[in-house]
């Protein structure tokens, strides 16, 4: 889905926002949505507007929206966004530097925006299979969240492919679901905590397929089966299944983030503290791109939009102290 955008225009040398948001997915737009309701002047700019939305299928777990499909929810917080008037660009920021309080944010089209904070909600990105016929059914039995989709394969047969927790976990919750789980994994060990190993070993509606991996996924108008190689003996088979879990990692932009600055977690994230702080002073992140030892890590709509809207506040109190600093008057 594509949405009618403005194109950006090199700002003028005097214009100053209040509130650069990186990032037009959930947590982007609703930091953009408060921020401006908040009375800051704001806007908004991402690679791809709606994020990760853009390849769900349907969303049932948005309190108050039911049955939607990914990209008409993000349709509907794109003309939230636009109702208060905060223009939307499509654009990547590649670069952001901090000079005398106020930050330079460069985009790959060589515009440059200057604001007195940024609020980061570029997300991270799933990790592929890059086999023929995951893209083809991407939002049609193909999924890369289990806590979204697990609920539409109710009394069907499903395969998760991976082999960390993440993976383990998600074909335990999808045995409340479906009849019955295949979990594949490239290796004869899992990479996960001993009690998911031991759950998903004895559970009686998960059968493992070891030192094996997916090579296409097929169907009609949906999925309808996978075609599996085992590594050892290289023999392939096609399994029956109604769906795909594909559950192998997302990461994060680390080297963007490196780049500006950003103290990072293990995996790449950036470290946020309580009100989405970084280490940098009047820059904030939200979203799936944040982790650190203050987050609890839980990828959802809801959560990205909360922390967006917490990122807002947080902007809006430090760009009320600066103001009262200089004998302002503040917001």
């Amino acid at each position: 889905m594509s949405f009618r955008l403005g194109i950006p225009k090199k700002p003028k040398e005097t214009e100053i926002l209040d509130v650069l948001v990186v990032g037009a997915g959930p947590a982007g737009l609703s930091a953009a949505l408060y921020s401006k309701r908040l009375g800051l002047k704001t806007a908004c700019i991402g690679e791809d507007v709606g994020g990760t939305l853009n390849e769900a299928g349907i969303v049932d777990d948005y309190i108050g929206i039911q049955d939607i499909l990914g990209p008409e929810l993000a349709k509907k917080f794109v003309e939230h966004v636009r109702k208060y008037e905060v223009p939307i660009y499509r654009d990547l920021v590649i670069d952001i530097m901090k000079e005398n309080n106020k930050f330079k944010a460069t985009t790959k089209s060589g515009v440059v925006f200057t604001a007195r904070a940024v609020i980061l909600a570029v997300g991270s990105k799933r990790r592929k299979l890059g086999v023929p016929g995951e893209a083809e059914f991407a939002g049609k039995g193909v999924t890369y969240c289990a806590a979204c989709d697990a609920p539409l394969f109710k009394e069907k047969v499903v395969a998760v492919v991976g082999g960390g927790n993440s993976a383990l976990q998600s074909a335990l919750l999808m045995t409340s679901y479906a009849t019955k789980t295949y979990l594949i994994h490239r290796r004869d060990s899992f990479r996960a905590y001993e009690v998911y190993v031991k759950s998903v070993t004895n559970h009686p509606k998960i059968e493992l397929v070891l030192n094996s991996v997916v090579r296409s996924i097929g169907g009609s108008k949906s999925v309808e089966w996978i075609e599996v190689e085992n590594l050892v003996t290289h023999e392939t088979r096609k399994i029956s299944v109604d769906g795909v879990l594909i559950e192998i990692g997302s990461e994060p932009p680390k080297e963007f983030f490196t780049r500006i600055g950003l103290k990072l977690d293990e995996y790449g994230y950036v470290i946020v503290e309580p009100g989405q702080k970084t280490n940098i002073e009047g820059m904030f992140a939200a979203g799936d791109c944040t982790g650190g030892p203050y987050k609890k890590k839980f990828d959802q709509i809801v959560t990205a939009a909360a922390e967006g809207a917490l990122a807002a506040l947080s902007a809006y109190e430090y760009l009320t102290k600066i103001g009262l600093e200089k004998g302002e008057r503040g917001y």
